[in-house]
């Protein structure tokens, strides 16, 4: 069986999914998070999980299923993605829960011990989202460092560099932000017998670690930003200064004719 997880928006307006979903089939409201039980025939056949902050969760379901619980969110997304992340996972169930190659195993069928994993899941597939957009702006801007060392200056106009200040500002600010959900979810709050199924599930998927490497990111993108700020004002401070000397310049002209006239 497949395990499949979806980030498709900044957020989905989550009291207005929930209230749609009720309509739809057995629907729950947990923190942040809306479970619906799929049923064929009557019998429980998967569980789809969405979370407030754009990502979706489903597991049993095929490709259609899948897709119609994803149309299902999009009149409820806010500032949907232009490309949608997903991961992929399998599951069967065993003795001893686990998650190997991609592979998880569950030890009972509980929705709890689906959604707690699920948690780590979700983080996983949003973080991949934060990951792509950090190092974007890395990409796009790498070259005006090396551009200030060679040359001791920044080849962009005010105007341009305004924009790739704007640029950065926004892209940092929208994983600062959104970077609380990457802690530890406040459903295990009412559910910490479950917290060792969401660690499970965040170990294996490098959630840790991850959220490290896109703190030392951001602090570098922050150093790009003050870098910027820098030389921004210095052309700012130079076209001042430039600007008081050609006065000077035209004052001094102004009264060399002036006397010469007398």
């Amino acid at each position: 069986m497949r395990c499949t997880n979806y980030c498709t928006a900044s957020s989905y307006k989550i009291p207005s999914l929930f209230e749609f979903l009720q309509t739809k089939g057995p629907t729950q409201l947990f923190k942040d998070v809306i479970h619906f039980e799929v049923k064929e025939n009557n019998t429980a056949k998967g569980d789809v999980f969405y979370f407030s902050y754009g990502v979706l969760v489903s597991w049993g379901l095929n490709d259609m299923e899948e897709a119609l619980f994803l149309s299902y969110a999009k009149p409820f997304e806010k500032h949907p993605s232009h490309k949608t992340e997903r991961d992929d996972f399998s599951y069967i169930y065993g003795d001893t829960s686990k998650i190997v190659e991609d592979e998880i195993t569950l030890q009972d069928t509980h929705v709890l011990t689906k959604l707690a994993i699920s948690h780590g899941l979700a983080q996983s597939v949003k973080l991949t989202i934060f990951e792509a957009l950090i190092q974007e702006t890395i990409t796009q801007t790498k070259y005006l460092p090396k551009e200030l060392a060679g040359s001791g200056k920044i080849s962009l106009s005010r105007k341009e560099m305004s924009k790739k200040m704007g640029e950065i500002f926004i892209n940092r600010n929208f994983i600062n932000l959104h970077a609380d959900i990457l802690d530890i979810p406040e459903f295990f709050w009412n559910y910490p017998e479950l917290e060792h199924f969401y660690k499970m599930s965040a170990h294996y998927v490098d959630i840790s670690k991850r959220v490290d490497t896109l703190n030392k990111r951001l602090s570098v993108v922050h150093e790009l930003f003050e870098i910027l700020s820098s030389q921004l004002n210095h052309q700012h401070s130079s076209r001042l200064e430039w600007t008081i000397i050609i006065l000077i310049v035209i004052e001094v002209c102004l009264a060399i004719v002036s006397h010469f006239k007398q």
